[in-house]
Order: C-alpha cells, then structure tokens, then sequence
C-alpha cells in the first residue's frame, strides 16, 4: 500500500515523551514504538521506574480516571500531573508492579484473584447439603442474627411492626476467619513477683512514671503496692480483662481497659515490619501464634465445612494444588453451572500456565515473594480480550529460576503478538534479548543517572559501549577453589509447606546458595527450619513502611548519632536536630512541603515558605557542625557524609559505621534526606541490609539479594558476600540468579519441580560439580551459562 494511502487514524504508532523531569529525570525525551516489546534498562535507581511507572503509566492513569464524574472521583485516589512537557500517543495501561498483596491476615491467594467468589458461587449452588447463599462459604462473613420492633409510616400513621433478620456466614467464630489464634505469655508482659509501684510491666512504653503506667498504678482497681501473684481474682480481672471504661485518673479524663486488649490494639493489630526492632523483638516474644483448634486452621466453620461436592468441601478444595483443583473442577460435568465452571477452569489454568501451579488457595497473600504476587496479578490478563493496551511490567522475571524465565519470556510475547505495546523494566539479559526496542537510562544512579544512554535494538546495546552493554555478555566463571566450612547446621525432617522431610547439613562459614525452580521449597527450608536461636539476621523482600518522613537517615538509626554529635557540639538538646520533633518547621510541620487538598482534583504540594523545604526552624539552622548545618547534611549523598564523618571537626565513628555499610551495598548515591517513599525496590532491599549488616549475628539469610540489581552491581554484591565471609560470617542466600550461584562454595539444590512434585533436596555440593554433572535444570542453566 502506498504512503499516500495509508489512514490517517494508522499514523499514530508511536508513544511520545518529552521533557520528563520526575523524581531524578533530567528533561527525558523518548519514542517508544507501539504494539511492540520495549525493554528499559539501566542501573538500579537510574530513573527507570520513574519514566515507565511515575511518568507514562501515572498519566494514563489520570486520564483515565478524569473520565468519570467528579462524584466518582471522588472515591478514586487523585493524581498530579507527571511533571512532563508532552506526552502523546498514550494508550490504557495495565501496570503489573511488584508491590506484595495486601499484608492482611485474612487475604489469600483466593481472595486476591477471583477464584473463591466463584468457588463459592459453585459450593451455594451443588453443595450438599445446601447450607445457604455464598455468603455461608466465606470466611470473611460472620453469622449474625437478629430481631426487635421497627416505626413504619403507613397511611399517615406510625405502625410498630416486629422484624427477625439472620445472615448465614462461613466465618469460625473461635478465630473469626484468620485460622490462627494467638495467645498472650503473660509473664513477657510483667514479673509478677514484684507490684507495679516496683515497676512490675516489663512492655516497651509501659515505664514508671510514664501515662500508661500511671493509668494502671492510679486507676484505683488494684493496689499499686501488692504483688501482681497476691491479687484477687476480681483484681487480676480488672487488672488483665476489663472493658473500656471512662474515668478520671490523677484528674485527667482517661478510658481505662485491662492490660490484655489495650496491648492487642496498640501493639498486635499493626503490621510487624512497620514496628521499630525493640517492639518487633517484645512482640515476638510475648505472642504466639497456634492452629485453630476448632476449625482446623482452615478459617470455616462447621456448616461450610459439611457441604461437600463429590465428598470434597470447600476447605478441601482450596487447601488443594491449584494443578489438582483445576483438574477436579474440569471433571465436574455440570450443565446447570457451565458458564462458571468454565470460568473457574481458565483462571486456574491461567495459574498452572504462568507456573504457579504449586501454589493453593488458602496460601496466605502475605506468605507469596514478590515475584509470585507479580504473576498471581498478571493472571487476570493473560485471558483477556482487550488489545491495542499498553502493559507495564516491573521485572517480570523477579524470583524466577531461569528455566521459568523462557515460559515468562514467551507470556510477554503473547500479549505483544494480540497488538498490545508491552513496557517491560528489567536487568536479566534473557528477556532483554527478547526486546524490540531497548532504552537504556543511566549512567548512573540518583543524582548521576535520569539521562537516556541508548535507544535502539538489543543488537545495537550490546556495541553500545553503555554500563548495560558493556556487562550484557558478562558470565560470572565457577569458582576454582571453594572455602572450607568450620562447621555444619543439621537440618532434620524439615516439613514446612512442601518439604518432603528433608534432612540436610547446610555447611556454616561459607557461602551457600540455595536454589531451585520457583515453589520448589527454598523459602520453606531457609525461613522455616533453621533455629532462631542461632543469631540469625534474615533480610527478605518485605517493602520497607515509611512515611513521606521516613529517609535513610532515620531508617537506619544513623540521626541518631548524627544528632548527638550536634547537640554535643553547640550544647543544646538532641531534640533540636530532628525534623519530626523540636526543631521541626511550625508552618510544615518539618515536612519541607505544604499540602493542599483540593478535593476531586489532584492534591498540590508547594515548598514551605517559612523553612524554603529545609525542614528546620531558622534558629535551628544556625547550628553548625564541621562549618555545616543539619539540613546541609540531609543533603548530603551517602559517600559525601561518608567522608565528612570520617575525620575533623564532625568526627563520628558511629555514624561513620552506618553510612560505611550503606556505600557497601552499593548506596553511596542516596541523598540521606531522601523520602524512603521515592527509593526503588533494589534500593529498599539494599538499605535493609546496610541495616541488617550492623546486627551481631552469626548466620546471615538473604532472601534474592539481586533483585532489582543491575548486571554491574551483581558483583559489588558478590564482593560485599565474600566480605560478610571473611569477616567470619556464615552468608546463606535464596538465589535464581546464575552469577550467584556460579560463586558460591557450596550449593543446595531443591526440585525437582514445583509444589507437590517438589520438596526434596535433588543436588548438595560445589558449583563445579553441579555443572559437571547437569543432573537436574539447574545444573544445565548452570553449566549453560559458564559456558561448560
């Protein structure tokens, strides 16, 4: 067809940005062919994120949403404009990121995708015996009933009319619907030798003197100076049970509640990771977590668990392989029921298809690695229709062994070839080479990267001379000579999920690399079997919680020193140098920015006029510290503090120490005032072991430390593991990635498949043995990619 009659509805087959400048692009312009497999790469905290996810995908996203009325946009969280000067040709996009499911106790893979709707759905119609509507099959829905009289009008006059209400649910009432109950060790929370005027509560925030000691010591229930054993079993009730009360203490309005629920609501009902480590630590100290005895830990009660199909109840089928409930549910020859039938059949295939076959159910959603949760999302897309979309994908490839990457390879590929344009941000060359089109960000990271390096085809990055090209062939060379272990951890009849009581000696001194295909058992056997009380520092891939306050300066404990030494130096308080407490701004509260929300519209941020975004009160400011004020450090990059810390007049070896640590991870970029909202999720994973690193234990567990890292800093990875060795350290690390396993001394494979076809340990030795032998998958992507 000639140029000249080509439609002019077919000439926009390009996406089109220019002038991007969010978070660290500079004035980013780029062309990005549709309905075509684009790949961008880069080191990590380069500004791929912030050109796929916070600039293209958050204004189609807007778009979107400016769609509807401003009554439902209303309900929507509302966006700002991408700080951009053009964006063009944008179509829908679907982003699939590698945010975890929601942390909540009562999510599960179930409920997270569509198939337990249907499952029950399924369960209320062939059921037998029927006990009810769906309802009466979730865990989620309690059984409520009800009756009383109701004022109508009828006629002009009040008519009283009785009404009964019941509503079946599927909820156990003994753990309401989380399958575990959780006992308090009452000895963790007080000595009970002693009385509470001798400080008796032994719970974080619970000190002498303090409110919530005084709320007990002065509420008049219990005598302050009795012994806690001497108290009568009104008093221990009081003391231990009683319900919110209302009443004046020491004068002040207070609700006074037993000691038991005010823990559970202050300190139990928040998630774990997001508490600072001495709470965490009394946390896990003083609860325990045990099966429910009534339903079993399958969080149903009796009736939901009595009606069954072909003798399997709901319980059973959601605590089956998904492999295994797809094929029972394909064998339900059911007219009545086709449509959902089907519909169910293809989501569970869709599961078996993106290799998470291996997964049940009833898994909690919190218990999936990022990787899982990525594909769990990616299964509501894999069936669809839709074309001419837009997917944005945050490595696909996360928690994959390399044997599953081909099938993820292949999976991207489809929904290019349906006509949809597929922006992919990844660092494994595998799927890199599978890219139309490569845009290559850097050179380096946060302040030093946010340029475009290279555009153009994979052919072409490879001659490129880039950071990405230049490391695109790298293969990491098996070990010639392996360290000696100085011991062994005994592994005995391991049966945590699928493990098929493993025994196993996981060798201590060394560097072992645990691996195999995805579901194979490698979390189950690391988190779940080694003793606790080995000293044992575990960094896996769980976010880091922090608010647009929290930076890496707080996170990792290193204001605190920094603080000291300015309060030692001008002879004021520590409180001053703190943007959350004395010293902050009172205009920003110490945010450096003051929000306006303009309801429907997006919210508007500007910078404090009072503090000019410093944070601090002026008087503050005029503090210094080796000629530098607090804010000038905050600014500072972490190699800059680095060596502002390390000697004159703002010597401080404590300080030192942490940002030490942080440029061994490869951090030395990080502006210490930096939002841990704006981090990526390689740099969240680093700065949590920069943090992890300063703890004394003596066996480290890394769960995929090379997430997010870009093919250069693998190696700084694997330098930072054989110093952690040295030092006398034993490193364990959960790993699909080959230059890891290439280098370590000793290598413990899982398989050899997923899920009940896994669970067993199918190699134990060097890598160079694994490679001679090419006895399982891994050893032949081994030996594949050493080149043997």
């Amino acid at each position: 067809m000639s140029k000249a009659s080509t439609h002019v509805a077919d000439s926009h087959d390009l996406i089109r940005v220019l002038g991007a400048r969010e978070n660290n692009l500079r004035d980013v312009s780029v062309e990005i062919p549709k309905r075509r497999l684009t790949v961008f790469t880069g080191v990590s905290g380069s500004g791929k994120s912030s050109l796929v996810f916070a600039t293209i995908a958050a204004e189609s996203q807007r778009m979107i949403n400016e769609t509807y009325s401003a009554f439902i946009q209303g309900f929507m969280p509302n966006q700002a404009r991408p700080d951009v000067d053009v964006l063009d040709g944008l179509t829908t996009v679907i982003t699939v990121d590698q945010q975890r499911l929601g942390a909540d106790p009562r999510s599960t893979v179930g409920t997270a995708t569509d198939a337990n709707a249907m499952l029950r759905i399924l369960f209320s119609r062939l059921g037998k015996p029927h006990i009810g509507s769906p309802q009466a099959y979730s865990f989620n829905v309690a059984s409520v009933s009800g009756a009383g009289a109701v004022t109508l009008e009828k006629g002009g006059r009040q008519v009283k009319e009785k009404r009964t209400f019941s509503i079946t649910g599927g909820m156990c009432p003994r753990c309401e619907g989380r399958g575990s109950v959780t006992d308090i060790d009452l000895t963790q929370l007080y000595d009970d030798s002693k009385s509470l005027a001798d400080g008796a509560l032994t719970i974080p925030g619970y000190t002498p003197g303090g409110w919530n000691y005084r709320l007990y010591a002065s509420s008049g229930f219990v005598d302050p100076d009795k012994p806690i054993r001497k108290y009568t079993k009104r008093e221990l009730n009081d003391f231990l049970h009683k319900e919110p009360v209302r009443m004046k203490i020491e004068g002040i309005n207070m609700t006074y509640e037993g000691l038991i629920p005010r823990i559970q609501k202050s300190y139990l009902s928040k998630d774990k990771e997001g508490m600072q480590p001495h709470i965490r630590a009394f946390v896990d100290r003083a609860v325990t977590f045990t099966t429910c005895p009534d339903c079993g830990g399958t969080r149903l009660n009796e009736g939901a668990r009595s009606s069954k199909i072909k003798k399997i109840s709901i319980a059973d089928a959601c605590a089956m392989q998904i492999s295994d409930l797809a094929r029972w549910v394909r064998d339900l020859k059911e007219p009545s029921v086709a449509p959902l039938l089907d519909k169910l059949g293809h989501t569970l295939d869709s599961f078996v298809e993106i290799g998470l076959g291996y997964l049940s159910l009833d898994r909690p959603a919190a218990t999936l690695s990022g990787g899982e949760a990525q594909r769990v999302k990616m299964i509501r897309h894999l069936g669809s229709s839709l074309t001419d979309v837009t997917y944005v994908f945050d490595e696909p490839t996360i928690g994959l062994h390399p044997h599953d990457i081909q099938r993820m390879n292949e999976l991207l590929l489809r929904l290019r070839d349906k006509g949809n344009t597929v922006l992919v941000v990844e660092h494994k060359p595998n799927t890199i080479a599978i890219a139309d089109h490569v845009i290559d960000l850097g050179p380096g990271a946060g302040a030093a990267g946010g340029t475009v390096c290279f555009e153009g085809t994979v052919a072409g990055l490879r001659k490129s001379g880039t950071v990405t090209g230049r490391h695109f062939d790298d293969r990491a060379a098996v070990k010639k000579s392996v360290r000696t272990p100085n011991g062994k951890l005994e592994i005995r009849g391991a049966t945590t999920h699928n493990l098929r009581k493993v025994d196993v000696d996981i060798p201590l001194g060394v560097l072992t690399v645990v691996t195999g295909v995805a579901g194979s058992g490698k979390s189950s056997l690391v988190h779940g079997s080694i003793p606790a009380d080995l000293g044992v520092v575990s960094v896996d891939q769980t976010p880091i919680r922090g608010s647009r306050r929290s930076n890496p300066a707080t996170y990792t404990g290193l204001l605190e020193p920094v603080r000291k030494a300015f309060a030692k130096a001008n002879n004021v308080k520590p409180a001053l140098f703190s943007a959350n407490s004395e010293g902050a701004c009172p205009n920003c509260n110490g945010v450096g920015v003051i929000y306006t929300d303009l309801g429907v519209m997006a919210t508007v941020s500007t910078t404090c006029e009072v503090c000019e975004g410093k944070r601090f009160l002026a008087s503050v400011l005029e503090y210094k510290l080796g000629g530098k004020d607090i804010s000038e450090v905050l600014a500072m990059s972490v190699t800059e503090a680095e060596e502002f810390f390390g000697a004159g007049e703002a010597h401080t070896p404590a300080a030192h120490a942490v940002l030490d640590r942080l440029a061994d991870v490869g951090l030395g970029y990080l502006s210490l005032g930096q939002p841990l909202t704006t981090l990526s999720g390689g740099e969240q994973q680093r700065l949590k072991l920069a943090t992890h690193m300063g703890e004394k234990g003596g066996v480290y567990v890394l769960d995929e430390p090379t997430t997010g890292l870009h093919l250069a800093d693998v190696e700084q990875l694997l330098g930072l593991l054989d110093r952690l060795v040295d030092s006398g350290k034993s490193v364990i690390v959960v790993e699909h990635h080959q230059a890891v396993m290439a280098h370590a001394d000793w290598i413990i494979d899982l398989g050899p498949g997923a899920g009940h076809d896994g669970g067993q340990i199918v190699f134990e030795g060097t890598p160079a043995e694994l490679v001679a032998k090419k006895s399982t998958l891994t050893g032949e992507h081994l030996a594949a990619y050493v080149g043997a």
